[in-house]
């Protein structure tokens, strides 16, 4: 049975893999032009007049915030986008009376979003290095803090889609709340640059914690712990898997 439940998994990873890969133009090639833009604008020109920042050059500073702002919104969108085109097209219900348990069902998603967001994150570290010096100063860090927050947005695209009830729904929350988070979450900045009540404010921000651990890995320096900020990370995911695991166990929001 554990076999046959591997290949259900399986099947909706090579679904959702191939779903983003058949229209690469628009899933793949966007992310690289628009971080390019920001390299350009922000680390080039910007950067020069800046100057260093923690003891790096602006670009480095911003690199990785802008390789992680690029997997966020991508594992994001891409299971909130695909889950609701299933919902609405109505071929979720052949997988919910299929025998396979719902968390395959939701493994199998969410597998397609992080592989989304580490293809996105591989091709801006590849633009990036056109533009700075790449060095890790931790790979494992680096590896770890960018599939646990493909996991995490992806199970939060999941459930965007599950409540969604149109199409307009599903940009509602990347465009009010997802979008705001990322820009107030340090990647063009140093926190040790806020006065310390915009500090305690920005600890509100679980994506300030995303990209702490993330630039770590590959400057070496952080504005918060690193364990505290792995702790946060992994809390989330654990967070969102079970609320997402109750939903589509329960049916609820499933229907359009």
């Amino acid at each position: 049975m554990n076999q046959l439940y591997f290949i259900a998994f399986k099947s909706i990873l090579s679904k959702e893999i191939n779903r983003f890969t058949r229209i690469w133009l628009q899933t793949l090639v966007p992310p690289a032009i628009t971080m390019t833009l920001y390299f350009l604008i922000f680390g080039n020109l910007v950067g020069s007049r800046i100057g260093e920042m923690g003891g790096v050059t602006y670009m480095e500073f911003i690199a990785p915030g802008l390789i992680m702002m690029s997997v966020i919104t991508n594992s994001y969108s891409n299971v909130a986008s695909s889950f609701y085109s299933a919902k609405f097209q109505r071929n979720l219900e052949e997988l919910l009376i299929a025998p396979v348990p719902h968390y395959v069902l939701i493994a199998g998603y969410v597998g397609g979003g992080v592989a989304r967001g580490l293809c996105v994150g591989l091709i801006v570290t590849l633009v990036a290095m056109f533009f700075v010096d790449i060095s890790l100063h931790h790979v494992g860090l680096v590896v770890m803090t960018v599939f646990l927050t493909s996991v995490l947005f992806s199970l939060g695209g999941l459930i965007n889609a599950i409540y969604a009830k149109s199409f307009d729904d599903i940009s509602i929350i990347p465009t009010f709340v997802l979008t705001p988070l990322t820009y107030l979450g340090g990647v063009f900045y140093s926190l040790s640059l806020l006065p310390p009540f915009w500090q305690g404010v920005s600890a509100l921000n679980p994506i300030v914690y995303m990209i702490n651990v993330f630039r770590y890995g590959f400057l070496g320096f952080a504005d918060i712990s690193v364990p505290l900020s792995i702790g946060i990370m992994i809390g989330f995911c654990i967070a969102l898997w079970t609320l997402a695991y109750y939903l589509v166990s329960r049916g609820i929001g499933l229907k359009v």
